[in-house]
């Protein structure tokens, strides 16, 4: 008589860790999809972003090229965490992709700078207002946006992420 599923759970060791590992994916999976279920897909708005030094930009520059986009916010914790994961990121991507961030939800630029210096941001950082990032359809801090070259928004996810997740999603989209 063939082991059934309950029977090769409780005694095989590989078909333990299989199953819950597959369940936990789920479980990962299941909550991204719905944190994010909000954010925007597909092209980005062409609204002009100002740049640090008072100039304006668009997200349009970055087209060509996949481009892993954080938006963050000076006072959150999580953001400062994730900065050595956005840079490394930058560094493992090399040409392959564009990392770049928009500072939201900031009182003064005053504020995004310090924050660039105590945290050793070394991507570009643009500024974002609060209509950027109510039409990204951002709730919370850090949220990650993966573009495709042609400018379309084809993942995103809120919350830490490592640098790991960072570098697979700019390479699988890309």
């Amino acid at each position: 008589m063939r082991p059934s599923l309950r029977d090769l759970y409780r005694t095989r060791r590989s078909v333990r860790v299989a199953v819950e590992l597959s369940a936990t994916l789920a479980l990962v999976f299941g909550i991204s999809a719905y944190q994010s279920r909000h954010h925007l897909r597909g092209a980005v708005p062409e609204a002009p972003l100002r740049t640090l030094d008072g100039g304006t930009t668009a997200l349009a520059a970055w087209r060509g090229r996949t481009t892993v986009l954080e938006v963050w916010a000076p006072w959150c914790t999580v953001c400062k965490v994730q900065t050595d994961n956005l840079a490394r990121a930058r560094g493992w991507l090399g040409a392959r992709a564009n990392v770049i961030s928009v500072a939201a939800a900031y009182d003064d630029v005053a504020d995004v700078r310090r924050a660039m210096r105590d945290h050793h941001i070394d991507v570009p950082v643009l500024l974002g207002d609060e209509g950027f990032t109510r039409r990204m359809g951002v709730r919370a801090f850090p949220t990650v946006f993966v573009l495709d070259a042609q400018g379309r928004v084809v993942s995103s996810t809120q919350g830490y992420t490592s640098t790991l997740g960072l570098v697979l999603r700019a390479w699988w989209y890309g």
